[in-house]
C-alpha cells in the first residue's frame, strides 16, 4: 500500500473562528467602500479576542463596528452551543474584545493605488495553483473526502443541538496501492478516517462514536472507494471530548493554509488568505493560480498542474508564471510553452483579477469572505474562480 493524509477543519474551529471574524470585516468594509484596503490579524484564546492590523477605508468605523463584526460571525458559526456550559464552550456575549486597528501605512498606498486606474500587488510573494483530476472538483482525494465527512459533521451538528459542537477536525488517509498509481492520482480506496467532534458530557462517548461513525458511513456506502469492513475509523480518540472552542484551543488568522488549499498535495504560497482585501496578491494571486491550473486539467492538458505567479509590491504584473504538470501532460505539449502562451494570454494583474472575479465586491448573491474563510480558499464550484468559462481557449492548446 501507499497512503497519503489530509485533513480539514469546521468553521467551529478556533482557527477558523479567527479566519472568519477577519473574513467577516473584510465584506463589511468592502460593502461600505469598495476601495478599502485592510489586512487585519485576529488572535482568540480563552474568551479574549484581539483584533489587529491596518485598515484604510472612506467608511465611517468605530470599534464598536469591529466588535459588532466578531460577534456576528460567532453567531453564524453556531456559538453558543446548547447543551455545553460555559467552561466547555464560547459564549460570545462573554468574551473581552480589543480592537487594536491602525491605519494602512502611506508607503503601502503609494505603490498600490495608481493614478491610472491600475493597482499594484499589495505586497511581494508567490502563490501556488494546483489541480488532479483524482476528482470531480480536481482536489487530491484526501483533502476531498476530509472536506466532505467535515461538511457532513457540521452540518450534522448544527441540526443536533444538545448533542454535538461545531468544533470538528476530520482526517482522512487514502491508499494508492502503489507510488504509481500516487504519481498517476489513481487511488485505489479510503484506508482511514479520523474525526474529532465534541459531545456533550451526558452522551456516552461510546455512543457518540457509534452515532458519528453511522453518519460518515451511510454518507459513503455508495462510494466505490469506501468499504466499510476495511477503513479504519478513529473518533474522539482521547475518550472525551467536551470542553473545545477557543476555550480549550487558541486561534489566529492564517494558519490553516494547508487545509485551506490543496491538503499537502501541493506546495503553498508565501502567506495566508483570510483578513486581507483583493489587492493583496496572497489572495487574489492563489485564486488566479487555481484557476488557471484548473483549466489545464479540465482540459486535459494534463492530469496534474502547478502554476505559480510571483510579483513585488507595488508593481502590477507578476514577475513570472510557471506551469508545472509534474509529468503527466498530454502528447507534446511542454510546460515552458505553456507557461509562456497563459502568461501572454492573461495579464494577472490585481485589477484584472479582480475584475474577472468580483474580489472587490463580495455579496451573497456571489461569495462571501467569510464563507470561503469556513469551507476553504478553493474547490467550491460557486467560487468565481472555480468556474471553468476560459475551457474553449485553454483547449485551443491542445
Amino acid at each position: 500500500m501507499y497512503l497519503y493524509t489530509s485533513e480539514s477543519v469546521s468553521a467551529g474551529h478556533p482557527d477558523k473562528c479567527a479566519d472568519i471574524i477577519a473574513d467577516t470585516i473584510v465584506d463589511r468594509l468592502l460593502e461600505l467602500d469598495s476601495n478599502s484596503r485592510v489586512a487585519t490579524e485576529v488572535f482568540i484564546s480563552g474568551k479574549h479576542i484581539i483584533i489587529g492590523g491596518e485598515v484604510k477605508t472612506t467608511a465611517p468605523v468605530s470599534e464598536d463596528f469591529y466588535r459588532l463584526c466578531a460577534l456576528d460571525a460567532l453567531s453564524s458559526i453556531g456559538y453558543p452551543e446548547v447543551g455545553f456550559d460555559e467552561d466547555e464552550t464560547l459564549y460570545p456575549d462573554t468574551a473581552d474584545i480589543e480592537v487594536l486597528i491602525s491605519r494602512q501605512s502611506p508607503d503601502i498606498s503609494i505603490g498600490v493605488d495608481k493614478k491610472s486606474g491600475e493597482i499594484g500587488a499589495g505586497d511581494q510573494g508567490m502563490m501556488i495553483g494546483f489541480a488532479t483530476d483524482e476528482t470531480t472538483s480536481l482536489l487530491p482525494s484526501a483533502l476531498f473526502y476530509s472536506r466532505k465527512i467535515r461538511d457532513l459533521l457540521y452540518s450534522y451538528a448544527l441540526d443536533n443541538p444538545g448533542r454535538f459542537g461545531v468544533d470538528i477536525k476530520t482526517q482522512v488517509t487514502m491508499d494508492y496501492g502503489t507510488k504509481v498509481n500516487f504519481t498517476k492520482g489513481k487511488p485505489v480506496g479510503i484506508h482511514t478516517i479520523v474525526a474529532a467532534i465534541p459531545h456533550v458530557k451526558t452522551l456516552d462517548i461510546e455512543e457518540a462514536r457509534e452515532e458519528i461513525q453511522k453518519v460518515i458511513e451511510e454518507a459513503l456506502e455508495k462510494d466505490p472507494l469506501f468499504d466499510a469492513k476495511s477503513c479504519r475509523f478513529f473518533i474522539d480518540g482521547t475518550g472525551r471530548y467536551v470542553t473545545h472552542s477557543p476555550l480549550a484551543d487558541s486561534g489566529t488568522t492564517g494558519r490553516k493554509t494547508v487545509a485551506d488549499t490543496y491538503g499537502g498535495y501541493a506546495p503553498i504560497g508565501g502567506g495566508a488568505q483570510s483578513s486581507k482585501d483583493y489587492t493583496k496578491v496572497d489572495r487574489s494571486g492563489l485564486y488566479a493560480a487555481r484557476w488557471i491550473a484548473k483549466h489545464i486539467v479540465a482540459a486535459k492538458l494534463a492530469k496534474k498542474a502547478i502554476v505559480e505567479i510571483a510579483y513585488v509590491i507595488g508593481h502590477a504584473h507578476p514577475v513570472s508564471v510557471t506551469v508545472d504538470t509534474m509529468g503527466t501532460a498530454a502528447g507534446n505539449i511542454k510546460d515552458e510553452e505553456l507557461s509562456a502562451k497563459i502568461a501572454a494570454e492573461f495579464p494577472l494583474t490585481p485589477v484584472w483579477i479582480t475584475e474577472m472575479f468580483g474580489l472587490d465586491h463580495p455579496c451573497e448573491n456571489s461569495f462571501l469572505y467569510a464563507d470561503i474563510a469556513a469551507r476553504g480558499q478553493v474547490g467550491y464550484e460557486d467560487y468565481p474562480w472555480e468556474k471553468l468559462d476560459r475551457i474553449d481557449w485553454f483547449k485551443s492548446l491542445l
